[in-house]
């Protein structure tokens, strides 16, 4: 995303004039999803400092700072004591999506991650151009390494605590490699989102979305100046 991270955290970016991550905490309170954890390192105390404890925004913000990047896994790792005992949401802030997420709170897929029959549940997308490959496959419902239809991780699951037991803590780890060993399994679920969802990895990709969240809200308002 350089330049535009050269001074800016990357959750910071503003997309019609809000910050990317302010977007996925504004859809979490609209599920009443209400406690919040949120990691970081690169220029992380501007993040802190822009939402502070989160009361502006209707929802309690607990901050897990790294002093060194420990990649997705590690940094959720660090972030266990403060997440609990039980299943989370977790959202990756480099992405935009209009999921909704009322129904994590009472799902059969929390009730699975709590009788300890799954580790995680994965929400998929169809591939996006700059991954045609696809990470993941999805038959009956159980989420497979490989087969002949794959599609792309969003960034959006549900995750147990036991998936991180074998991490190191204070050491990088990548999330994908414990998702394939317990997808091995058979411990990961999943579902399709075809809804709107983008990876917000190139500066090309942000204006996209700004593009298409500037249409999208000129058509709202010309469809309620009909009504009216």
């Amino acid at each position: 995303m350089m330049p535009l991270t050269s001074n800016t955290p990357k959750p910071l970016l503003p997309v019609m004039d809000k910050p990317l991550l302010q977007y996925h905490i504004e859809n979490l309170r609209k599920a009443d999803i209400t406690q919040i954890v949120i990691n970081h390192c690169y220029l992380g105390e501007q993040i802190e400092d822009y939402f502070k404890d989160g009361r502006h925004l209707g929802v309690n913000i607990q901050w897990s700072a790294e002093e060194h990047a420990l990649e997705t896994a590690g940094g959720i790792k660090q972030a266990l004591p403060l997440l609990g005992n039980d299943p989370f949401l977790v959202i990756n802030s480099d992405i935009w999506t209009d999921i909704s997420f009322e129904k994590w709170t009472h799902s059969p897929q929390i009730e699975q991650l709590h009788l300890k029959n799954r580790l995680a549940h994965l929400v998929l997308v169809p591939n996006p151009e700059q991954n045609t490959g696809g990470d993941f496959a999805l038959e009956n419902n159980l989420v497979l390494n490989k087969a002949q239809d794959m599609w792309t991780f969003s960034g959006v699951s549900l995750l147990s605590p036991a998936l991180f037991q074998a991490c190191d803590t204070q050491k990088p780890q990548g999330l994908a490699p414990l998702l394939r060993k317990a997808a091995d399994r058979k411990l990961v679920s999943g579902e399709i989102y075809q809804g709107h969802w983008q990876d917000i990895g190139t500066p090309e990709r942000l204006n996209q979305l700004e593009l298409q969240l500037k249409n999208s809200h000129q058509s709202d308002s010309q469809a309620k100046s009909a009504d009216t």
